[in-house]
């Protein structure tokens, strides 16, 4: 499930330019993801529900091996946002983080356990997409089939 969220969210920082996830809850069975979609101001239209899912698929029937980087601090902050990151988990511009790379299309700073290739993950299906025009926030909610 992790794996495929880091997939469905360079599909949509490519697609909408909302950037990663700004917050996730990764169960087995059904998760859920927010982007801040502010800049589009609204839900997905079912063709996009569509292109997102199709996108994420392709990529995961690539079967790209999931490897993981250290890069520096510096470097990390030059290509990444790491707003996320937990306090404290920086103790100075040499600090190490780690990168997950999906293959050649994603990726991203992440401390998650992921698979060894896409290849382990089923197919994605959209359960939901909801936008909250006072917030901003698009919540997008998924399944794996196996």
């Amino acid at each position: 499930m992790h794996t495929a969220e880091h997939i469905m969210g360079g599909t949509m920082g490519r697609m909408f330019g909302c950037g990663r996830a700004v917050t996730t809850h990764l169960e087995r069975k059904k998760s859920k993801v927010d982007f801040d979609f502010r800049t589009v101001g609204r839900n997905l239209t079912a063709e996009e529900v569509e292109a997102v899912v199709r996108t994420v698929n392709e990529q995961i029937d690539r079967h790209q091996a999931v490897t993981t980087q250290q890069l520096p601090y510096a470097a990390a902050a030059a290509e990444f946002d790491l707003s996320r990151l937990p306090e404290g988990a920086v103790e100075g511009p040499e600090t190490l983080l780690r990168i997950v790379c999906v293959g050649d299309y994603d990726r991203c700073p992440c401390i998650g356990e992921h698979v060894a290739n896409t290849a382990e993950i089923g197919h994605l299906r959209m359960i939901s997409t909801d936008y909250n025009p006072d917030s901003g926030i698009l919540r997008m909610r998924f399944k794996l089939d196996e």
